[in-house]
């Protein structure tokens, strides 16, 4: 990951949190729904690490928003 975009995975990585929240998901939960490791989705909410667009599209899919919604930032 280069590092002048860290920013934008960590607002990425806040928005997995907050719709996770929204469906009252703990990230296992979520990490099985989505078929990925606890700490995989421990890593994206933090911003450590980017995501394949099948698990993009999964999470998306588990947490019932649509791939904008996800990619939506708030300031």
């Amino acid at each position: 990951m280069k590092t002048k975009y860290k920013q934008l995975y960590e607002k990425f990585g806040l928005n997995v949190v907050y719709y996770r929240k929204r469906k009252r998901l703990t990230q296992l939960q979520l990490a099985e729904l989505v078929d990925v490791d606890r700490s995989h989705i421990s890593a994206i909410e933090l911003g450590n690490v980017g995501v394949s667009f099948d698990v993009l599209f999964k999470l998306c899919e588990v947490l019932e928003i649509t791939p904008k919604e996800i990619f939506d930032f708030r300031n």
